[in-house]
């Protein structure tokens, strides 16, 4: 991987965005959804969008292994007096790939997550596209160091559920499935995206007084899938409530057929 100057923006000021992408064969999964995340990021932060061939290019390589997972970082590149912008931008584009095995034990018996103390601040112009400064999710991360807690919820400052620290949120209310609105702040995922398209989920508020009442709460996300939550743990460390494990997850389903995963241990590379 080629060394990123001392000057890069997208070092000094986190000004650039990023992809991560499941790999299966050497194919990447949801690309036209990440593509477009992109697109958008390129867009709201006036970086100029690199070409189609250019980011084939992170992927022409032989495969190591069956699943991967490539990062893409985008940056505005070097230049510029302090925050100004540099006269000519020429951005920077950097990937990397390394082999990625599943959890399917997450998939099949649900995980425990807490709530974060953390709340996310509102900016309508980065809200749903994954630029470099992740600082909040750095803080919300450092809140709990028990590897039995498999994620932590975020809300904002009303008190709206809006995301985990590296994935997205679901729910089941009265049969119907939803995940929150991001339009102020979140990080909107491209296995998100596909599944509001295809109508499976749609957008509602979830405050976080309303947690405990709803049937079915999942976090996931592009690589790792769906998780069920079976546990859900306050901010004080308290169980606040749980769920148990249904034999059938609609959700999941249809979320792991659009990733490629099946849910049974033994198949979960395929």
């Amino acid at each position: 991987m080629p060394q990123v100057p001392f000057d890069d923006r997208g070092l000094a000021y986190g000004d650039g965005i990023f992809e991560t992408v499941l790999m299966r064969a050497g194919k990447p999964v949801l690309w036209p959804y990440h593509y477009a995340r992109l697109a958008r990021g390129c867009a709201r932060l006036n970086i100029p969008l690199p070409s189609h061939e250019q980011l084939q290019e992170a992927w022409q390589d032989k495969p190591t292994s069956e699943l991967e997972v490539l990062k893409l970082i985008l940056t505005r590149g070097s230049g510029g007096r302090g925050y100004a912008l540099p006269d000519v931008v020429a951005p920077r584009l950097l990937s990397r790939r390394t082999p990625f095995v599943v959890a399917p034990e997450r998939w099949q018996q649900g995980v425990s997550v807490r709530i974060c103390q953390l709340r996310l601040g509102y900016q309508p112009l980065l809200a749903g596209i994954k630029h470099l400064n992740r600082l909040e999710n750095v803080l919300a991360r450092q809140e709990w160091q028990d590897s039995a807690i498999a994620e932590g919820l975020l809300a904002d400052a009303d008190g709206n559920v809006i995301e985990a620290t590296s994935m997205n949120v679901f729910w089941q209310q009265a049969g119907e499935l939803f995940t929150p609105c991001l339009a102020r702040c979140g990080v909107a995922g491209t296995l998100r995206a596909a599944l509001l398209d295809q109508g499976v989920v749609r957008e509602t508020t979830l405050p976080l007084n309303a947690l405990s009442n709803v049937e079915r709460l999942w976090v996931g996300n592009s690589v790792q899938g769906i998780w069920p939550v079976s546990v859900l743990i306050n901010e004080s460390g308290s169980v606040l409530q749980s769920w148990p494990q249904a034999t059938h997850d609609p959700l999941q389903t249809i979320g792991h057929r659009l990733l490629g995963y099946l849910s049974s241990p033994s198949q979960a590379g395929t």
